[in-house]
């Protein structure tokens, strides 16, 4: 049986006054899956996000979240649907503590297992449990970028959506994001992988689109798109 289609986005287009930014996009993310969503700075990768998340209007086309259409609907709605970004430099909550920042995560939920799932991010992200009670202003980029995905979590993404995750960090920190985000996978859910990191973002998912000015170029098996001569030129350097 096919999975779900959980996200499936037609002809998106997307204007900054009379400039077209995306130019007609189409793309899907299914149950189970980690899907990458790779290009050069500037290629509309974000703005796309921004579309899809309700942070940036719609000029044309349809965005389906669960085989319903989302289009129009506000960041919070969405989030409460399991829809959840973790945007591009964070967006941490800079005078609230790691522990505050998680609860704000959760904020949308009227459950009675925020404190059992703050337990449950500290188990992926063991150096957030260490300084629980720390700003997070005072923390490195690094350890932001896990914050913030850390606090989506505390949404309970259906899917979860990352706006280059592993901008501005050292190689190390890097290497550690990919590995939460193959171990958030890992653990069932649902991801869309927007990056600049060509390589890594391919090496982790299972399908691929790679995005020039505004249009998807290219599509496919993750690991096809990796060895693909064209690619290889354009984002890897060969």
């Amino acid at each position: 049986m096919a999975e779900q289609v959980m996200l499936k986005v037609q002809g998106l287009k997307v204007a900054y006054g009379g400039i077209q930014a995306v130019k007609g996009v189409a793309f899907e993310v299914r149950q189970g899956e980690l899907v990458s969503l790779i290009g050069a700075n500037g290629a509309g990768k974000t703005t796309t996000l921004k579309a899809v998340t309700g942070l940036q209007p719609v000029a044309a086309g349809g965005i389906e979240f669960m085989g319903r259409s989302i289009k129009g609907q506000g960041p919070w709605d969405l989030v409460k649907q399991g829809l959840v970004m973790v945007p591009e430099g964070r967006g941490c909550f800079t005078r609230m503590t790691i522990t505050e920042n998680l609860m704000m995560g959760a904020f949308v939920r009227d459950d009675k297992e925020v404190e059992a799932d703050i337990e449950q991010v500290f188990s992926i992200f063991p150096r957030l449990k260490e300084r629980r009670a720390q700003l997070s202003g005072t923390m490195s980029g690094g350890e932001q970028q896990m914050l913030a995905m850390g606090r989506a979590l505390m949404a309970r993404p259906k899917v979860l959506l990352l706006d280059e995750p592993s901008m501005g960090l050292s190689p190390i920190m890097v290497d550690k994001i990919f590995e939460v985000v193959a171990d958030i996978h890992q653990r069932g859910t649902t991801v869309l992988l927007v990056e600049q990191n060509a390589s890594r973002a391919l090496q982790l998912a299972n399908r691929g689109y790679v995005m020039e000015s505004g249009e998807i170029t290219m599509h496919g098996d993750a690991k096809k798109l990796l060895d693909d001569p064209k690619v290889r030129a354009a984002y890897l350097g060969e």
